[in-house]
């Protein structure tokens, strides 16, 4: 039975450790994540708002908002998450406190009882008289063993209560600390709301203004989404071609699939096993525009098909290979800046709206090599990169590659 009721409160001790081991790495991930979103929204002010050469066009100053408003809307979801695990942690932190102080007043009560009987025993007979009085060898023996018990027993119990009083500090230690940070957390959503309730409004009142000239924009926006189908049909054709000629080579048919040399198959599964931290295309850049389907901030109506994702940087930006591969195409469409797909085994890298080129097809390239640089519009002072990847013909999702896109 002591056994076991050890064995118990060894399992309970270590689950109480892991529980609280995993609430101190989620409180540590959150707090990672909502300092990675004020830096975006910093980022997101320097490159879109901050920037003079932008021109303030109303549909541009939309989209621009929206894309803060999305950050500021994850980073108050993020800081709520934070503020309810403090909570969380508050609660418990109260109940043990509570618990150990219980626990603390019933061994100081002990003790007292303890020496108030040494005490007393002292004033009725000495020690020696205790040890004197004994019949035999075997029970003075035992009573020496007993005093020597007793006097460890009173030890030990001093030392438990020192250690529950530490214990009992470091607990409201730590609590007025977690008070304090929750308080900071409130705080500082607070102040978050009340910008996006600003930016919100700013927000509505030229889309109000714009949505007099709901027709044109309408116009310029399907201009933009079959110049954007031109380029995404050359693409795919390019990559059909590219995967029709390597595959001629080894007597394969295929037009969709690669079939990889040992040497391609592992270039492709290491540019796999990076999947999630992958170099951004940029050294500086905020994303404008996600990958897929989506809505028109402005034209609800109008849905916009991506299949990759923008990101806004400032101008005369250099655009870099996120990995080791070779050129296989650079793509110049009339109406449109030029392109490269970069070939990383079965997997294709590409860069569109570039001003500068600095690699041409065939070329080796290098992981975070500067490739070309990315165009500015001198009508909107806007410089923006469009960034895919794709595995074999399918196009894929940016953000889960490059690391915190």
């Amino acid at each position: 039975m002591r056994r076991l009721f050890f064995l118990c409160l060894f399992i309970t001790i270590s689950l109480n450790q892991s529980f609280s081991q995993i609430k101190n790495n989620e409180q540590k991930r959150l707090e990672a994540q909502r300092l990675k979103l004020k830096k975006e929204i910093k980022q997101i002010n320097n490159l879109l708002f901050s920037n003079t050469k932008i021109r303030k066009i109303a549909l541009n100053e939309v989209e621009n908002i929206e894309t803060r408003l999305n950050v500021r809307l994850e980073l108050i979801n993020v800081t709520n998450q934070q503020a309810n695990l403090l909570t969380r942690r508050i609660n418990i932190n109260q109940r043990n406190i509570e618990n150990q102080r219980k626990e603390l007043d019933e061994l100081k009560k002990e003790y007292a009882k303890m020496i108030q009987k040494s005490y007393a025993s002292k004033s009725l007979q000495n020690r020696l008289m205790f040890l004197f009085s004994s019949e035999n060898f075997l029970q003075a023996y035992r009573r020496i063993q007993y005093l020597k018990q007793y006097a460890r027993y009173r030890r030990k119990q001093g030392l438990q209560i020192s250690e529950k009083t530490k214990l009992l500090q470091n607990l409201n230690q730590v609590l007025i600390e977690e008070n304090e940070m929750k308080t900071k957390l409130i705080s500082d959503n607070r102040e978050i709301r009340k910008k996006l309730i600003q930016e919100q409004k700013q927000q509505q009142e030229l889309i109000n203004t714009l949505r007099l000239k709901q027709n044109t924009l309408r116009t310029q926006i399907e201009k933009k989404q079959k110049q954007r189908q031109r380029i995404d049909k050359e693409i795919n054709r390019l990559i059909r071609e590219a995967i029709a000629e390597s595959n001629r080579i080894s007597g394969k048919k295929s037009r969709e699939i690669f079939q990889l040399t040992p040497e391609a198959k592992l270039i492709a599964e290491n540019f796999q096993e990076n999947k999630g931290r992958l170099p951004w295309p940029l050294e500086k850049g905020v994303v404008t525009q996600g990958f897929g389907r989506q809505r028109h901030p402005v034209v609800k109506t109008t849905i916009i098909q991506s299949n990759g994702v923008t990101i806004s940087t400032e101008p005369f930006a250099k655009v870099r290979a996120v990995f080791e591969g070779e050129v296989m195409s650079v793509i110049i469409i009339k109406g449109s800046n030029p392109s490269v797909l970069i070939r990383h085994g079965s997997y294709i890298t590409l860069y569109t709206n570039l001003s500068k080129l600095y690699v041409k097809k065939g070329e080796k390239v290098s992981s975070k090599q500067v490739i070309g640089e990315v165009f500015t519009n001198q009508q909107t002072g806007r410089t923006q990169l469009q960034f895919g990847i794709f595995n074999n013909i399918k196009a894929l999702n940016p953000k889960d590659w490059v690391y915190q896109m």
